[in-house]
């Protein structure tokens, strides 16, 4: 499996790289967009100062750890978003023809150009943005590789919803896209049954803002934890999908993928 993910990612590189022009495109207007909020951030924290303990660089920090974790997601993992479509048109039976472990094989086959562009800012925005640590940069390329996964994981939980109640592609769209603006906010602002809602149904704060804490004031318990949460949440997300797997119908659809 992992000689095929490699495969993978020399080809979808290769294929962005043909036309070199639109991959630079995507790449750079993916970052200058990202950077358009910094203006934004820095313009707020100049009138309010603070906000629930959050400065201008602690955001920074949850947009670096969301933009990198995001690009890689999009890079290595990025047919997560298309799951539910590939489900109820039947499409999964190319995929069931090979002889490798399904979900990975269905999640690496696609990458979404655009995602180096945020993986890029994310990375250059952390080193410009915080004070840099040995622990510190030890802990951002894991956390940022931690919440690919969540992002991933987010993905197969809510389109796999198709296998159960046709399609799920808007709900499992909408989700992701939730969890994705929610993670760039900081965690401090929601307060009562929102909190709940973000460490559960839309796990912003497992995606980003406990990963954000980490770095700032670092504790084996919260990291122990973490992980906990998240293997319980990747956990889930197989189960559901391996579940959904006995329901599937064929589309008889005859197709091949080279």
């Amino acid at each position: 499996m992992v000689r095929i993910i490699g495969k993978y990612i020399r080809f979808n590189l290769a294929a962005a790289m043909e036309y070199r022009v639109s991959f630079l495109v995507q790449v750079l207007g993916m970052a200058l967009n990202n950077s358009a909020f910094i203006f934004f951030w820095l313009l707020l924290f100049e009138k309010v100062g603070e906000i629930n303990g959050y400065g201008f660089r602690e955001v920074m920090l949850l947009w670096s750890l969301t933009a990198a974790g995001y690009g890689i997601n999009e890079v290595f993992l990025g047919n997560g978003r298309f799951l539910s479509p590939i489900i109820y048109r039947g499409e999964l039976d190319v995929y069931l023809l090979q002889p490798v472990p399904l979900l990975p094989n269905i999640l690496c086959s696609r990458m979404n150009t655009s995602g180096w562009g945020d993986l890029a800012y994310g990375i250059v925005l952390f080193l410009l943005s915080q004070e840099l640590t040995p622990l510190r940069l030890l802990l951002f390329p894991l956390l940022c590789l931690l919440a690919a996964f969540l992002f991933s994981a987010i993905n197969v939980l809510y389109n796999s919803l198709t296998f159960y109640m046709g399609n799920a592609e808007n709900l499992a769209g909408s989700v992701y896209n939730m969890v994705l603006m929610f993670a760039t906010y900081p965690g401090t602002i929601f307060k009562g049954a929102s909190t709940w809602i973000m460490h559960t149904l839309l796990p912003a704060a497992l995606v980003i803002w406990i990963p954000t804490e980490l770095i700032l004031d670092f504790s084996w318990e919260k990291g122990l934890l973490l992980l906990g949460a998240d293997g319980l949440m990747i956990l889930l997300a197989i189960l559901l999908f391996r579940g959904g797997l006995k329901r599937y119908a064929s589309g008889n659809r005859m197709g091949t993928r080279l």
